[in-house]
């Protein structure tokens, strides 16, 4: 259960080391922004013509007495925005990313840089082109796993008590984790980890990625909100990756290169395997 813990100080270290670094977090709230704008005015068009598109699409009902037609057409019109807004919420992270790729492969590296004892950044090695084909590719992915989930739970909401309380919660699990690897991805394709071996890292430390993912879930539910956290969650799960390989991080102003310590002997983050 500590991993918990270990995971929301890694998203709140990703926040302060952005706030140190106030150039590199102007710089990554513009992918940001530029999702919120194109987001926004997609569910504006859909919140006015909704219920158009309703209409269009079940001529069938036509003939229906009132008020069973405006209550079948408005369930539908409201079924149609909740699931806008839910495939809105899950894809947030990975359009922002892709858009993006530039900006936070540019912040990941500085932050890889900040805490490694040699002062060093992983590189891909590959063009820019191919890099963003790959977090493509692999976004596409994970939104359709993230996407099968969703329908999931959001069937499962209709069952009695169960979908009010645990469905909501599990909800907000399956989304943390999903939002945690599209994170992480940043600083892991730079180390050339497949996606396969990115899910098997993330699996093996569930709670870990957990306690980093499941609040910026909560979090992330306000678009807004996602914007201006979104920098210092890339900063965070650069810290969490080096973690997840075992590579060593060295806290800025650690100058004997030894790495933080956590009071126990173990560098920062680490779970005691041996425990």
């Amino acid at each position: 259960m500590r991993d918990l813990g270990v995971g929301f100080n890694y998203l709140l270290k990703g926040q302060r080391w952005v706030a140190r670094h106030g150039k590199q977090y102007g710089f990554g709230l513009v992918p940001g922004l530029i999702t919120l704008v194109l987001y926004a005015a997609a569910l504006v068009a859909l919140a006015l013509w909704g219920e158009d598109l309703v209409t269009w699409s079940t001529p069938f009902a036509d003939d229906w007495s009132s008020p069973w037609l405006g209550l079948f057409r408005g369930f539908l019109t409201a079924v149609l925005f909740a699931l806008g807004l839910l495939l809105a919420v899950i894809t947030f992270t990975a359009v922002t990313l892709l858009i993006g790729q530039p900006f936070y492969e540019n912040l990941s590296e500085k932050v890889d840089r900040d805490v490694s004892p040699d002062g060093t950044a992983p590189e891909s090695g590959l063009p820019l082109w191919r890099e963003l084909w790959i977090s493509a590719r692999d976004s596409l992915r994970i939104v359709i796993r993230a996407a099968l989930w969703a329908v999931l739970l959001f069937a499962l909401g209709f069952l009695p008590f169960v979908g009010q309380t645990v469905i909501p919660v599990l909800g907000f699990v399956v989304t943390g984790f999903f939002l945690t690897e599209e994170l992480t991805a940043v600083a892991l394709q730079r180390r050339r980890v497949e996606l396969r071996d990115r899910l098997g890292l993330l699996r093996a430390r569930k709670t870990l990625i957990w306690g980093f993912g499941t609040p910026l879930a909560l979090a992330f539910v306000i678009p807004l909100v996602a914007v201006f956290l979104m920098p210092g969650a890339v900063a965070g799960a650069t810290l969490m990756a080096r973690d997840l390989l075992g590579e060593e991080i060295r806290e800025p102003g650690d100058e004997d290169g030894d790495g933080d310590r956590d009071g126990r002997g173990g560098r920062y983050g680490q779970t005691d395997t041996t425990a």
